[in-house]
């Protein structure tokens, strides 16, 4: 029997306010210690009030409206109930019946339009910190810094066919919230993190398989691969005669596999309910065009306006829009000049990603500035500098963050340009050459190549251009 793989995607993503989604403590606790970025309303204290954070729900309508959905006029918040160790209060302020907008869609760039259900609003939980003694006892500490950081959820239809478009899709829609600057989209650090669910069903049937909730992917290589193994073991299960089951399973990394967690949950039972602090939110049509005239340029219409400026292929376009500092930096470069969008390109794609690769960081912490690589390209066009000396140069930048003009005076990398300092050279090559001449005069051009190539070994940075010439002018006196 064939089999059809469908992906739904629920993805949390941790919005960059200053403060926490209910209360005034400061959001930012990557690198603090544990438990000192709280107050009574993160530590659900009897009696504390929560307050609703107002960027939270700005960048949450942005976030819908830049994926296309619907935002309904009102909305509320409502206690999602349940027992765990990182829900300090029991429960969470989520939404459930009513949220911030529904009924969008995200195109993947093979053209397959991905439904988006619902972009609602909630809050983090705190994080829970495995250890183990020295006696070999295992015990949990919970860290309450996280609890109530503002928690974005962007529910896709179940509308993927693959593991490569759930990763498709997870790539499409990070850039996306980047360009907006909502979140940073890092998945390491846990600001973007992604519960996959996935089925089975006949080829042309309609009928969905039980589905398993995938959790504890923090890299699109693990969304990949999480993926592909469930969809394999779900197969193999139904080839076996047996009946896959609603539940939740985590990944696990090193051994490439998904492991059973617990019985998947239903909506009952979490015992719903309007959260009784907070007011239904109402929104104007005149709010929402406000934020609708703020939202920037989205990945996809920067990626044509490239083309149809820079006239850069759909290749080159989509490589420096994937990410905004990309974007950014490579128009940086250009200023009023077009002439040099494809060089600058190639730069960026080449050299820049090389070394941020190799480095780890990204571009907005490049070393090097536009101006300076504007600096070198100008060194380049002069012929102040060849094409391999401007690598060595451009990467002694990166290091160090210096000028080119200096690098190419300590390393003695200048191209010699200037005639009168080359021709002694050239015709000392000439002398010591006598069968190579003999060559050319009668009529093998590749001589030429060979004299090239001794010039530019003796002058160590002469411009080939102005070498060639220079051996043209001093053979056609020998002819």
């Amino acid at each position: 029997m064939e089999y059809e793989v469908i992906i739904g995607l629920e993805v949390h993503v941790q919005l960059l306010t200053r403060s926490k989604m209910f209360c005034t403590c400061s959001a930012d606790y990557a690198s603090t210690p544990p438990n000192t970025h709280v107050c009574p309303i993160c530590l659900g204290m009897p009696g504390v009030l929560p307050r609703i954070n107002r960027q939270a729900v700005e960048y949450t309508v942005m976030t819908a409206l830049a994926l296309n959905c619907t935002i309904p006029p009102q909305t509320k918040f409502d206690r999602k109930n349940y027992p765990y160790p990182d829900l300090v209060k029991g429960y969470q302020i989520s939404q459930y019946d009513a949220p911030i907008s529904i009924n969008g869609w995200l195109d993947l760039d093979g053209g397959r339009r991905i439904g988006i259900e619902r972009v609602h609003l909630e809050e983090d939980t705190a994080k829970l910190i495995h250890r183990t003694s020295p006696l070999g006892e295992s015990f949990s500490l919970v860290d309450v810094n996280r609890s109530g950081v503002p928690l974005m959820e962007v529910v896709s239809r179940p509308d993927l066919r693959s593991p490569e478009e759930a990763r498709d899709y997870l790539i499409k829609l990070r850039t996306i919230l980047q360009y907006l600057g909502v979140s940073t989209g890092n998945m390491e650090e846990g600001s973007f993190r992604c519960d996959a669910n996935i089925s089975l069903r006949l080829k042309g049937s309609s009928t969905l398989l039980p589905k398993a909730e995938v959790k504890n992917m923090n890299s699109f290589r693990a969304v990949y691969l999480a993926l592909e193994y469930e969809a394999g073991r779900q197969k193999q299960l139904l080839e076996q005669g047996q009946q896959p089951v609603q539940e939740t399973r985590g990944w696990v990394d090193e051994k490439g596999i998904t492991v059973l967690q617990r019985s998947k949950e239903y909506a009952h039972d979490y015992r719903y309910f309007p959260e009784p602090d907070l007011p239904p939110l109402v929104f104007s049509p005149q709010w929402i065009e406000e934020i609708r005239r703020k939202l920037p340029e989205l990945p996809e219409a920067r990626r044509e306006r490239f083309m149809a400026q820079y006239g850069l292929s759909p290749y080159d376009a989509s490589l420096l829009t994937a990410s905004r500092a990309m974007a950014d930096y490579f128009e940086a470069c250009l200023g009023a000049d077009k002439t040099r969008a494809k060089k600058v390109a190639n730069w960026l794609l080449g050299e820049m990603s090389r070394l941020l690769n190799a480095t780890g960081r990204e571009v907005q912490d490049c070393p090097v500035r536009p101006s300076q690589l504007v600096e070198l390209l100008d060194l380049m066009d002069r012929g102040a500098l060849s094409g391999p000396a401007a690598k060595a140069v451009f990467e002694e930048m990166f290091h160090t963050g210096k000028d080119p003009g200096p690098i190419l005076q300590e390393k003695g990398l200048a191209q010699i340009s200037e005639e009168d300092s080359l021709v002694g050279t050239v015709r000392e090559v000439l002398a010591a050459n006598p069968q190579a001449v003999a060559d050319y005069k009668k009529g093998k051009a590749q001589a030429i190549a060979f004299l090239l190539g001794q010039v530019m070994r003796q002058s160590r940075g002469a411009n080939p251009a102005v070498v060639r010439q220079l051996l043209e002018k001093e053979l056609a006196r020998e002819v």
